[in-house]
């Protein structure tokens, strides 16, 4: 399937699973096959439309408990976490709009998280699932609120990620580097519990208008909504810098290692070299103010905001995004 499950993805897997007369889902794959799988066994005994069900309010409720099928989750990438997950993101094909679906027992009931399926994952893909989990972790950390344990989830999950992501790309048949990555994409996911931030916010709609991937679209936005946060983020970049042991500490040294740890993995600088252009730059903004994970950021940030930040990014001036806040 394509990099962003979609409603038709949705559909054709429900006539699948109706056809056969199946009972419950057994979800594949990286995390875009199984929040489609996810999403599948959640919509099998449901009468009302996807829609209803968006992540707003206790929307949740609506669903019938008892229409929803189990799920044994087996990711074949370290990335969103999604084996350990209670949502799935859809996109809505007619809107252009990722959708955020969401019931407690969308949860799987058993998760076969084992290395040797990662292992041959192309190094690229390696490098941008990895890191959409450093960004989970980073951005749960960084999110407003009181959360020690999703803090301490985070700042471990950060450390393994530092670690073992550069052995995992540079050798993919390191089973060690392999296993850590996964647990740490799966403490990014517990992590984020508390929140996300503006990279993700930005990122759902680049996703849904250019269908990039997920993690690497993250991964090119991570150094500018940094940079646009950094007032408000400076003390915890500085924890972040200690626990990950870097040369230099604070701010300027955090971002300096994730620069640098961008071109290490092979992660583009600027978005328009993934095929993102800025004609639309307004609708970006508005959809990512109108994105659930904005309201995880550690400042407040609107649709102007967004756009000048997603407009850096599609150009690679990190410059203009200084002081933004």
């Amino acid at each position: 399937m394509r990099g962003n499950p979609a409603l038709s993805h949705v559909e054709a897997g429900l006539a699948a699973y109706r056809a056969g007369g199946h009972d419950g889902v057994v979800a594949f794959g990286g995390g875009s096959a199984l929040d489609a799988g996810k999403v599948v066994a959640f919509m099998s005994g449901q009468t009302r439309p996807l829609w209803d069900f968006e992540d707003i309010g206790d929307w949740w409720t609506r669903a019938d408990p008892k229409g929803i099928a189990p799920v044994v989750a087996v990711p074949t990438t370290a990335g969103t976490g999604s084996e350990v997950g209670r949502a799935g993101v859809i996109l809505n094909e007619a809107t252009h709009q990722k959708k955020i679906i969401f019931h407690p027992l969308m949860m799987p009931r058993v998760v076969i998280a084992d290395a040797e399926l990662t292992v041959g994952l192309p190094p690229a893909v390696t490098a941008a699932t990895g890191i959409d989990a450093f960004v989970h972790c980073f951005e749960a950390f960084c999110a407003p609120g009181f959360h020690p344990l999703a803090d301490g989830v985070a700042l471990e999950g950060m450390r393994l990620i530092h670690q073992f992501l550069p052995r995992a790309y540079a050798n993919g048949k390191d089973i060690e580097a392999r296993a850590q990555m996964l647990a740490a994409a799966s403490m990014g996911a517990t992590a984020f519990q508390k929140g996300l931030g503006g990279v993700h916010a930005i990122a759902h709609p680049v996703g849904s208008w250019f269908n990039t991937h997920h993690g690497l679209t993250n991964a090119v936005i991570l150094p500018y909504v940094m940079t646009h946060n950094r007032d408000a983020i400076a003390d915890k970049a500085d924890i972040i810098a200690r626990v990950l042991d870097l040369p230099s500490r604070g701010f300027n040294g955090f971002l300096a290692r994730v620069m640098q740890m961008r071109r290490e993995l092979g992660i583009p600088h600027s978005l328009s070299e993934i095929g993102v252009h800025a004609g639309n730059a307004d609708v970006i903004g508005r959809e990512a103010a109108l994105d659930p994970s904005a309201g995880g950021n550690p400042v407040p940030i609107d649709a102007l905001q967004l756009e000048k930040i997603f407009r850096a990014a599609v150009d690679g001036r990190l410059e203009a995004v200084v002081g933004a806040t």
